[in-house]
Order: structure tokens, then sequence, then C-alpha cells
């Protein structure tokens, strides 16, 4: 058994998601165990560059986690043959042109999402990462969250029988910024700096769908901007120029039905800011980030419509949680250790730019929907 270093140029490691995500909860994590296992029995052992625009940030960063190798010169990093991979999360945009940079200079590429803001986009580094024989991955997460995980176990297993409708309710209250300060920064709010929700979560959901789902095929659209009038920062108001609620209707093949709720002016009233519910023939579940559970067609009750006292059955009694099968790891680590093992052995990659181009193609059917108040089709993307 022997241990490989891979080499990885971490751009925007000290962005909120970097330092907390990618290093913190998946990075460091598998240094400490010595090194990611592969089918072979050897370790691979991720050795990152952290990459910025701060000295001081950069150090005090690498010397928390017991790094060595930080720069601000992002030429000299892409020009070291010792790394061979390259991740871009940093925030600003621009992630179309640095993944080009990184593929012409022989990187394997790993990408936050929104790759970029058109499909146009996404496919032209695709086909450059193709054409360079490098491998290519937008990260997803979501799919590890143990909720959805057993989602997708009760859904391979049949339980639900046919498949009806689904629904995809997400959201909580984002507090305007004038007395109470805001949850969420400014640019989340303004298109000049890549803001917007269709464009910030529905590449999130496009993979969670199509994961779980299978592919929609057709959409209708309504989004808007429920609050118009933020505070930033520093306290100063501006004008709020793209959504911050949208609500989709999306057709799947063989009559599936879904709905897909998202907001940041909404109170929760259920059982996570994410819930995920789905309705068959045989039974019904429901999950959230961490739990899932199902009725089936044996325990579902057969309630009357009470109008002349409150509903005397507790439907969630009802309801039987899906238990934890085996233990879960943080989900970005395993998407990171998914692509890492796509990279070292040839492993299976079901994060491909094919499926950040199908996460775009979702976004602007969105908004070509809501524009022309209409149904639009999704045609397949296909390798």
């Amino acid at each position: 058994m022997a241990t490989r270093r891979i080499g990885i140029i971490m751009h925007g490691a000290t962005s909120r998601i970097g330092t907390t995500q990618h290093l913190l909860n998946s990075l460091v994590p598998i240094r400490a165990e010595g090194g990611l296992p592969l089918a072979n029995g050897d370790r691979l052992m991720p050795d990152p560059i952290l990459v910025g625009r701060t000295e001081d940030k950069l150090k005090a960063l690498a010397e928390r986690f017991g790094l060595t190798r930080w720069t601000t010169d992002l030429d000299a990093a892409l020009a070291d043959p010792a790394d061979e991979i390259f991740f871009e999360c940093a925030y600003g945009g621009g992630r179309p042109e640095l993944a080009k940079r990184a593929i012409a200079a022989g990187k394997h590429i790993h990408l936050e999402k929104p790759v970029a803001e058109t499909l146009g986009e996404v496919l032209d580094v695709r086909r450059a990462a193709e054409a360079a024989g490098r491998k290519h991955a937008v990260m997803q997460d979501k799919i590890y969250l143990p909720g959805l995980v057993k989602l997708k176990t009760v859904l391979q297993l049949g339980t639900l029988g046919k498949l009806l409708s689904m629904k995809l309710d997400f959201g909580w209250w984002v507090f305007d910024g004038e007395v109470i300060p805001a949850q969420r920064t400014s640019w989340n709010y303004r298109k000049a700096t890549g803001g917007g929700l269709v464009l910030d979560m529905f590449p999130h959901w496009r993979y969670v769908l199509d994961h779980l789902f299978g592919s929609p095929t057709a959409l209708t659209c309504h989004m808007r901007t429920a609050q118009p009038k933020r505070w930033d920062e520093q306290h100063r108001p501006y004008d709020v120029d793209v959504e911050d609620e949208v609500r989709t209707i999306l057709e799947f093949p063989e009559g599936l039905v879904g709905e897909v709720f998202s907001s940041w002016a909404t109170r929760i009233r259920r059982d996570d800011m994410l819930v995920i519910s789905v309705d068959g023939t045989e039974g019904s579940a429901a999950c959230t980030l961490h739990q899932c559970w199902v009725q089936t067609l044996a325990n579902t009750p057969k309630p009357l419509f009470p109008v002349n006292a409150p509903q005397p059955i507790d439907f969630r009694t009802q309801w039987a949680e899906v238990p934890e099968m085996v233990p879960f790891k943080n989900s970005y680590r395993q998407a990171w250790e998914a692509y890492l093992r796509h990279v070292a052995e040839d492993a299976p990659n079901t994060a491909s730019l094919l499926q950040a181009a199908r996460g775009l193609q979702l976004i602007e059917a969105c908004h070509a929907s809501h524009q022309r108040r209409a149904w639009v089709d999704l045609p397949a993307l296909e390798g």
C-alpha cells in the first residue's frame, strides 16, 4: 500500500464556502485520516495550495489547517505541473474564463456552482475540457445529505409504487437589513454581482431532481421580488433587481408532476428549511436535510373533513421514520471523494459539466417561461 500525493489549486480558499465546506469539512479531514482509500489499497493524499488575493488571510488560513502552501499568484500556481487539479469557489464571477485558463495549463477542473451565467458558456468550458482530455466536474453536495440519501433508497426499493407527484419546498425569511442584519450578503440581491434565487439555487435543484426522479421535460415558472428594498453591509439602502421567490411546475416522463417552491421571503412552518415530498400509488415519503419518513398504503388514514370540530387525527403519527443504515459523512466531503476517485482511478463521474449544463438549461427555461408566461420544453442534453 502506497500513499499518492495529488496537488489541488484552491482558488477562492478564503471565501466562506471555501474555508468551511471545502477545507474544514472536506480536504482537511481526508488529510487527517491519512488520505483517501483507493480501490487498489493505496491512499490518495490531497495537497492543497491556497490561492486568493490577500496574503495575510491566506497565511492565517494555511496555519489554521496545518498547510504550508499558499499564493496570490494564480498564474504561478497554474504553471506548476505538480498540481493536477484546479478548484474554483471564489466570489465575483469569471468562472468560465478561469476554468479555461486552468484547462489550457493542463489541469483537471472542479468548479462550484453556478459554473456560468449562460448555458452556452458551460458548454464552451465542457468542450474545452473534453478537447484537452481533462476531467471535469461541478460541485454536487446536496445528493449526499442524509435525508436525500434515505429518500433515494426508498425510491430505489419501489416502496411508493408508481410515482404521481413530488414537491420541493425550500426557503426561510431573510431579514432586509434595516433593523435586523440580513443573513445573506447583498450581492445575492443584485443582478450585476451574480445574484438571484434562480441562479443561486436552481443548479442544485436540477441535479437533485435528476438524481431522484429523472430529467424533467417541461416547466412553467413564476418569479417575483417579494422584498424590493434592502440594506447592505454598510447599512445603505438599495433596490433589489433580482427575484427572491420562485414557483415552478415541472413535467416528468411517465406522468410524474413536480412543484418547486423557493423563497427568501417565507417563514418556516414545516420540518426544515428544505422538504421534499413524494406521493405514489403504494405510499408517500417526505425528507428533510437529515431525516426521511414513509407512509405506506396500509397505514394511510382515511380522514373526514371536520367542519364542526378540530381535526382529531394526528397525521404525523401515521408516518414511519427511515433509519440510518450507514454512518454519514459531510455531504461536501463525499462530493470531493467522488471527484478525487474519478481523477485518480477513473471512477464514475455523475457530476460532470454536462450536469452543470442541465442546471443552466433549467435556469434559462425558468426565465423564459416567466417572461413569456408560458410552458417551456426541456429537451434532453446528452453527452
